[in-house]
């Protein structure tokens, strides 16, 4: 990771990374269902679940759809 990017930022794509995952746990899909789902590549869930890089908000709202949970759950965790 390029040596710019804040700790915080790092923590914060993780905690985002960790939420999507148990929203598709939750919902029971793997990553390529989820990914089918929502009109994306699976390694791009893969990515955003790790937090390796930064998920676009357009993205983030298309996990939020194919899920059905508000946006908020990715950002604040409820």
């Amino acid at each position: 990771m390029p040596a710019d990017i804040p700790d915080w930022l790092l923590e914060e794509r993780a905690a985002i990374g960790r939420r999507v995952r148990a929203a598709r746990e939750d919902a029971r899909l793997s990553q390529e269902q989820l990914a089918h789902v929502a009109g994306i590549a699976r390694h791009t869930v893969y990515r955003t679940e790790l937090g390796t890089h930064a998920a676009s908000v357009d993205v983030l709202l298309r996990l939020a759809h194919a899920l059905g949970v508000p946006l908020s759950r990715f950002t604040d965790g409820s």
